[in-house]
């Protein structure tokens, strides 16, 4: 069997790990998704683009437990659930990182990885005392930082407020990564970045697809999209306008489907997955789950 056929039997036994179909939700009169579909694969980075008012907030916020969708269904591995708060999402495996990044500028790099899911020390200095284990959430932050290849992070003690615009970048995406064994949705990541900080941005987005992390990328920057994504969505006029790959269609093409000059059939589409999946390392392991196991 040739490795083209081999690769084609894989890719049609996938399943999304993060969909929704038919996603419906308006704000009083306005209709922010008007039946949006959405299918992520796993392993693949996806691009979501669409100009201003066309729902790509709404539709990631209804992913993600943000919003609520009055109409539709969200599917994660197969199965219906519903997000009524952001952290459910995050319980079920997904993390965002949104523009604001959300870092604590004066606390060290350690204590925002952790942020909302602090460790304690092992024995009674931990349950009864409730003291904080620095120094292992240290170790597990560093150990993160280097899986992800972010090399320009050597001390995990050091204030957030001292670092680069890119390096909180990275220190949110690596919390993410750290934490979200699902599914990773990042919003316009190098949208305040110079062009040496998106490109690590950009490198830590590979990264994290090499390890088999599905990844939502919103993002205005087309050259950026063609140059990581794997499959691109574009949303228009509340509705999923298309699904093109980078190699089947130029940048002005793809301005042209967001604006509505250009119309993609379906049957021209590409609505199923093109990349097999690496393994996934999983999600950081907390101190009670190392306990339970």
């Amino acid at each position: 069997m040739s490795t083209q056929t081999e690769m084609s039997s894989e890719l049609s036994k996938l399943t999304p790990v993060l969909e929704g179909i038919g996603l419906v939700k308006t704000y009083g009169r306005v209709v922010a998704l008007d039946g949006a579909d959405f299918a992520l694969y796993p392993g693949e980075v996806l691009a979501v683009i669409g100009d201003n008012g066309a729902g790509k907030s709404s539709m990631i916020k209804a992913l993600s437990g943000a919003e609520v969708p009055d109409r539709g269904t969200v599917k994660l591995d197969g199965q219906e659930v519903t997000f009524t708060r952001p952290g459910d999402a995050k319980a079920a495996g997904i993390e965002t990182v949104y523009q604001t990044l959300a870092v604590s500028p004066a606390l060290d790099i350690a204590t925002n990885m952790f942020l909302g899911r602090e460790e304690r020390k092992a024995g009674v200095l931990g349950s009864v005392f409730r003291m904080l284990d620095g120094s292992g959430m240290r170790r597990k932050a560093k150990e993160q930082m280097s899986s992800l290849g972010i090399g320009t992070l050597q001390n995990m003690g050091q204030s957030v407020e001292t670092l680069s615009g890119g390096q909180r970048q990275a220190v949110s995406v690596a919390r993410a990564a750290a934490f979200g064994h699902k599914v990773i949705i990042l919003d316009e990541p190098t949208a305040a970045l110079g062009v040496r900080e998106s490109a690590q941005v950009l490198q830590l987005i590979k990264n994290l697809r090499d390890k088999g992390m599905p990844v939502i990328l919103i993002s205005h920057n087309m050259p950026q999209v063609f140059e990581v994504a794997d499959r691109i969505h574009v949303q228009r006029l509340g509705k999923r306008g298309a699904v093109i790959t980078p190699q089947t269609v130029t940048i002005t093409d793809v301005v042209a489907i967001m604006t509505g000059a250009l119309q993609v059939p379906v049957e021209e589409q590409t609505l199923g997955p093109v990349r097999v999946p690496a393994k996934t390392a999983g999600p950081i392991k907390t101190g009670l789950e190392e306990a339970a196991g």
